[in-house]
């Protein structure tokens, strides 16, 4: 078996890996001064300090905040619609104005930190999303609201990237591990939270304001993570030189927005000709953006996704598998949501509050992979993918029958999280673990926009699947479970296929070639 075989490495090799990724990565020499000015220079990777912890606290809940903006506003559409006296489009763009332009702008976001600082672009996003939410928060109408849903998902694209860029060039070794961890506890956690949170809040209509505290709330928190980050994020950050590539930002853009629209509003309008047409030319409209980016190449320009990047074996695959894994986990929390408020008549609240073991499950994985030997960290992710196949599966049939499930349905939730948790953090740890400081920002873009695609791609399709055998004639109850237990078993082959989509890099590790480092190596 690779596994197996995989697990055999020799500690010679693991170490001499390690020395050689931490050379890779470490942090630029601006860093390092920055570092010494501050009193957190000379110490071991890993090693704790006020400093470091701030900074992580900053973009975490940054990420944290616009993540929650995703998810956040589905629970309040029924208030917004009475509230607005607005039409089922109007509310759609309400949802997926801020996914759209978000999507769109996550890799020209990361060149923009890279062209004029990560810390400005950062702060810049971080204050163009709290005056948005204001915005939102106060929209006289539904027009307005959808204009200002744009203008926040545009913040959050500016914002988002930096956050790798600012882990990579920040954090060393275990310390860039843990911190990535972190984020791949709150990406988890953020989705749902923020349907809980939604529940409370438009529920409690605070001073008989319905719908808005879901936006406003973000303008104190943003105020004040502005505050901190002005205070704490290093300032000697290194810029690249280069110009923005205007013609793969545009080829690019066109691509994605070609994928992510049809893909956000298909479902909901019964997957109409333009949206096939859209997802049929985003291809070719893909294929011109290669093109453009070697042409830009040849003349020594800048190109906005170098090809250097997509050569990281670890960067494709471990895309590829964060990608199949991303896609299962936001498709079923969809489907399984619909099916306990439509199906079970759960309220919001409590839906959303029956997704803590999977939450449970997801930070506990998230924050132990670690402390497994470094020649099981990349089995377990393949293993952890199989282990989340199999909660998805456990959940689709202990709900088959169209029960509330009972004790098992928090255990299967914990599994899958568990799955999740030993995916997901180690797979954007393995991506990033042989890029050099030089493109961090380029790699950055792209491991934001692959789990914003995945989730997209998801709920289209996982949720497709899910809400046409829900439609069929019978109990409510029973028909959505059979539709939720239908929709586990390609969510469950999704999960076996990240898994399958490693195996190249354990047979370079069973063959004992240089391209498989540890994953959280010093």
């Amino acid at each position: 078996m690779v596994t197996i075989a995989a697990m055999n490495e020799t500690t010679d090799e693991l170490t001499s890996r390690t020395a050689d990724s931490a050379r890779q990565a470490r942090p630029a020499p601006g860093i390092r001064r920055h570092h010494r000015r501050t009193g957190i220079a000379g110490r071991k990777a890993g090693a704790k300090s006020t400093g470091d912890t701030g900074v992580l606290v900053v973009i975490l809940g940054a990420v944290f905040m616009a993540l929650l903006d995703a998810t956040v506003v589905n629970v309040a559409t029924p208030t917004m619609r009475t509230d607005l006296h607005t039409t089922g489009s109007a509310l759609q763009l309400i949802v997926s104005g801020y996914t759209v332009s978000y999507a769109a702008l996550l890799i020209t976001g990361a060149r923009l930190g890279a062209r004029h600082g990560f810390r400005t672009v950062f702060l810049t996003g971080l204050a163009l999303f709290t005056l948005a939410s204001a915005g939102c928060g106060l929209a006289p109408d539904a027009g307005a609201l959808i204009g200002a849903r744009v203008v926040q998902g545009l913040g959050a694209g500016l914002m988002v990237p930096q956050i790798y860029s600012l882990i990579q060039l920040t954090f060393e070794g275990h310390a860039r591990a843990r911190a990535l961890s972190l984020y791949a506890v709150v990406i988890a956690v953020a989705v749902v939270v923020g349907q809980v949170a939604g529940g409370l809040l438009v529920s409690a209509d605070l001073y008989g304001t319905g719908w808005r505290p879901v936006f406003l709330m973000n303008v104190p928190v943003g105020l004040a993570l502005l505050a901190a980050a002005v205070r704490l994020l290093p300032r000697a950050l290194p810029r690249q030189a280069g110009g923005l590539d205007l013609p793969g930002l545009v080829t690019l853009t066109a691509a994605l927005l070609l994928l992510v629209v049809p893909l956000v509003l298909g479902h909901e309008q019964h997957w109409p000709r333009w949206t096939t047409g859209c997802l049929i030319a985003a291809a070719p409209v893909l294929g011109v953006f290669v093109l453009v980016e070697r042409a830009v190449a040849r003349r020594g320009g800048a190109p906005l996704v170098p090809g250097r990047v997509l050569r990281s074996p670890d960067l494709v695959y471990g895309a590829a598998a964060l990608f199949f894994c991303m896609a299962g986990y936001a498709g079923f929390l969809f489907c399984l949501s619909q099916h306990l408020q439509s199906g079970l008549g759960e309220s919001a609240t409590r839906a959303g509050l029956a997704f803590a073991p999977l939450a449970v499950g997801v930070a506990t994985g998230s924050l132990t992979w670690q402390k497994l030997p470094a020649r099981w960290q990349l089995p377990m992710i393949a293993a952890a993918c199989t282990l989340a196949a199999a909660g998805c599966l456990g959940i689709g049939l202990v709900l088959r029958s169209g029960g509330a499930g009972g004790a098992a349905l928090p255990l299967c939730q914990l599994l899958w999280g568990l799955g999740l948790g030993y995916t997901t953090s180690p797979l954007l740890t393995l991506a990033l673990s042989r890029i050099a400081p030089a493109d961090a920002a380029d790699a950055g873009g792209v491991l934001t926009t692959v789990p914003q695609l995945a989730q997209v791609a998801g709920v289209a399709a996982y949720g497709s699947v899910f809400l046409a055998r829900a439609d069929h004639p019978g109990p409510p109850a029973a028909t959505s479970a059979a539709a939720l237990y239908a929709t586990a078993l390609p969510v469950a082959a999704g999960a076996l296929l990240g898994a399958l989509t490693l195996v190249p890099l354990l047979r370079r590790r069973r063959h004992g070639t240089r391209g498989a480092a540890p994953l959280g190596g010093e």
